[in-house]
C-alpha cells in the first residue's frame, strides 16, 4: 500500500538522515522545490503573511488565511509539506481546532510556537513568551486533536533570545514530554548552541537556517553536512525562496524600467523564465491529456479544429 504523506514525513524523520526542507509560499515555489528533487517542503509563516496579505509577520495573518493558503500549496505537489501554524491562534482549545484545520488542509505536520498573541517573526526584537506550562497544554491539545497519528507536531520555542539556551532546552523537554514529535529552537545563533540543544532535548530537532545562501545576526550559515553531524533531524530554509524571488523581481523590474525610454525594446531572457518552463512546471500538459481523454470529439473539434488538444504554449 502506498504511504500517505504523513507516513512518508515520519519515515524521513526516523531515517537518521537530515531532512532538507526549503520554505515555500505559493504554487510556483512549492512546485519548484518538488521539481528540483527535494523530498519535503515547508510553508513559511512570514512568507505567507508578506506575500498573501502584504503585511509584516506580526500576527496579522489569521488561521483561515494560513490554512487556506496551505491547502492549495499542499495539494499542488506529491511531496509532504509541513506548515507554520504560528502560536496556534489562541489558547489550548484554539490549538485543538487549529490542528484539525491544518490536517484537513493536507499538510504533513505543523510548527506551534510559545509566543504570546499577537506573535511576531522569531527574528524580531520584542518577543514575549507564554508560560511554559500553558504551552505544554497546547501541545497536549494538538496531540489530542490530530486524527492521523502520523501528523507531526513540531514544538517551537522562541526562548533563546529571552531565557537563553538552557531555558529553551528546559521548555523543549517539557513540550516533548507533552507529546511533541519534534523540537524547534528558533533564532539559534551558533553551532555550540545547536549541539547543546540537540544533546539536551534528546528528541528529533528541527532547525531553521533562514536564507540558506547568506547568514544574518540571528541565523548562522552552517552547511547541511555539518548540521547532520551536530545531530539535527530537519533543517528548513524559510526565507530562501522568498528572498530569491524578491531579488529576481527587483532585477527584472529595474531592467524593464531602465529601458522604458529606449527606441528598441530591451530583451533580457536571462531575467525571465521561458513560457515553456512555466507551463511545464505548472502541469499544462496534464490538462491536454485530460481533454483528450474526457472531452467529446465535437468539443475537441471546436476547440482545436480537429488537432489533438494542445494549448499552444510551445509554439512561437
Amino acid at each position: 500500500m502506498q504511504q500517505t504523506k504523513t507516513q512518508r514525513m515520519r519515515a524521513l524523520i526516523d531515517s537518521g538522515k537530515i531532512i532538507v526542507s526549503p520554505g515555500v509560499y505559493d504554487g510556483y515555489s512549492v512546485r519548484l522545490v518538488e521539481a528540483m528533487g527535494f523530498q519535503t517542503a515547508s510553508t513559511t509563516g512570514a512568507g505567507l503573511a508578506n506575500s498573501r496579505i502584504g503585511q509584516p509577520d506580526v500576527g496579522i495573518m489569521t488561521l483561515r488565511d494560513n490554512a487556506e493558503a496551505c491547502y492549495h500549496i499542499a495539494r499542488s505537489v506529491g511531496i509532504p509539506v509541513m506548515s507554520d501554524a504560528d502560536n496556534g491562534y489562541g489558547n489550548a482549545v484554539s490549538v485543538y481546532h487549529t490542528v484539525q484545520y491544518f490536517e484537513e488542509a493536507g499538510v504533513a505536520g505543523i510548527n506551534i510556537e510559545d509566543q504570546v498573541s499577537p506573535k511576531r517573526c522569531g527574528h524580531l526584537r520584542g518577543k514575549e513568551l507564554i508560560d511554559e506550562r500553558e504551552m505544554a497544554k497546547k501541545i497536549e491539545a494538538a496531540v489530542k486533536a490530530r486524527r492521523d497519528p502520523d501528523f507531526i507536531i513540531n514544538a517551537r520555542t522562541d526562548a533563546i533570545a529571552i531565557e537563553g539556551v538552557e531555558g529553551a532546552i528546559r521548555r523543549a523537554r517539557l513540550y516533548v514530554a507533552a507529546g511533541a514529535d519534534m523540537a524547534y529552537p528558533d533564532a539559534i545563533t551558533s553551532e555550540d548552541e545547536i549541539k547543546r540543544f540537540v544533546d539536551g532535548v534528546q528528541a528529533p530537532v528541527s532547525i531553521s537556517m533562514g536564507f540558506g545562501l547568506r547568514g544574518r545576526a540571528t541565523t548562522p550559515l552552517i552547511s547541511v553536512k555539518r548540521l547532520q553531524a551536530l545531530g539535527v533531524a530537519r533543517v528548513s530554509y524559510s526565507r530562501l525562496l522568498t528572498s530569491a524571488a524578491i531579488r529576481g523581481m527587483m532585477n527584472a523590474l529595474r531592467a524593464f524600467r531602465d529601458g522604458l525610454d529606449m527606441e528598441s525594446a530591451t530583451e533580457r531572457p536571462d531575467l525571465v523564465a521561458e513560457i515553456t518552463e512555466i507551463s511545464d512546471l505548472m502541469g499544462y500538459a496534464r490538462i491536454n491529456e485530460l481533454e483528450s481523454e474526457l472531452l467529446l470529439e465535437e468539443q475537441i473539434e471546436k476547440k482545436y479544429g480537429g488537432e489533438r488538444p494542445d494549448m499552444g504554449l510551445r509554439r512561437r
